[in-house]
């Protein structure tokens, strides 16, 4: 099954990305301002330009060095993996991320593959504490 993957170094201990990536909170300070808890049923939700597109998030695992979560909805994203996995690296962390478990590379994939990226990026700037915000907003992406 087709994955993405990236990593990056980050000048912030594990402990803080962990909380940026584990948590509501967490996530809207960096990937979409439009997160909820679904208490009902144990997810975590993100919505995307006006709730059109809605992923719920299921916690699978969270250790000191490493958060997965499980996308139960989306047409593409129903079942796949997303793994936060830290690591030391010099004054700094390395993380690794992978969206794992795709059905197949698809030309939404490739363009997940690029905004992951993004997502990244935005990531390490809010753990750093020069965070922009996320990068959608409720209706858009915010540039």
């Amino acid at each position: 099954m087709p994955a993405i993957r990236h990593s990056i170094v980050i000048q912030a201990p594990a402990q803080k990305i962990l909380e940026l990536v584990s948590s509501a909170a967490g996530l809207r300070r960096w990937w979409s301002a439009d997160v909820s808890e679904n208490e009902v049923v144990g997810t975590v939700d993100l919505g995307f330009f006006n709730r059109s597109t809605i992923y719920a998030l299921q916690a699978l695992g969270k250790t000191t060095a490493r958060m997965e979560w499980r996308c139960v909805t989306g047409n593409e994203w129903k079942n796949t993996r997303l793994i936060f996995e830290t690591a030391a690296a010099k004054d700094a962390t390395l993380l690794r991320f992978t969206h794992a478990d795709w059905k197949e590379e698809t030309d939404y994939f490739i363009a997940c593959t690029t905004t992951w990226g993004g997502l990244m990026f935005r990531l390490k700037a809010e753990a750093e504490g020069k965070g922009t915000g996320p990068l959608f907003t409720a209706e858009a992406m915010a540039y």
